[in-house]
């Protein structure tokens, strides 16, 4: 089983990010849960969603506690929240941001760490707007590149499936992210 954890603030599509790679990972014949947790429900609060997926039956229903990756939406969580309990020793961490991955490796020592700056590419691609980018699918093509779980192909058509509007741009934004994700 391969289990993923999001880390964002309300707004910035955490939760549809992690129903989008579902489809995704869906479509490539992969059973699959995606599920958020909610804390104060508002724009801005901090959100957590799971995405878990696997060749066989998924019978487990509870939220995950040891992820193979974990995605960071925003990076200011990291001062309020361990984004990386209970990474799986070896996993990934993916960070929204425009600081090299290298910049995290005293943060996160036993992880494979991989940066995009998301924000910006949401914005080029008129993703939300520029003070309240939506980053969800430009994470998804990070995903793709960094897990190497789920195809681009399948990120596309997942996003054409289950992003509510402006595929083609969130389409755009993805592969941009998968391109330019680098790992340090």
């Amino acid at each position: 089983m391969y289990e993923i954890r999001f880390h964002g603030r309300g707004g910035q599509g955490a939760v549809t990010a992690a129903n989008v790679l579902a489809v995704a990972a869906f479509r490539e014949g992969k059973d699959v849960q995606a599920f958020p947790m909610f804390g104060v429900e508002r724009r801005g609060a901090p959100v957590t969603a799971f995405m878990r997926m696997d060749d066989r039956p998924i019978d487990i229903k509870h939220q995950i506690y040891e992820p193979d990756v974990v995605v960071v939406l925003d990076p200011t969580l990291m001062e309020v929240v361990d984004v990386s309990a209970g990474l799986k020793p070896g996993g990934i961490v993916i960070i929204n941001t425009a600081r090299p991955a290298s910049d995290f490796k005293a943060k996160f020592k036993n992880a494979k760490i991989f940066t995009v700056d998301a924000t910006k590419i949401a914005v080029e691609n008129k993703l939300g707007t520029a003070t309240s980018p939506i980053v969800n699918t430009a994470i998804l093509g990070a995903i793709s590149k960094a897990a190497n779980q789920v195809s681009m192909d399948a990120i596309k058509k997942g996003i054409v499936e289950g992003a509510p509007g402006k595929q083609e741009n969130n389409i755009k934004a993805a592969q941009q992210a998968f391109d330019l994700t680098k790992e340090g």
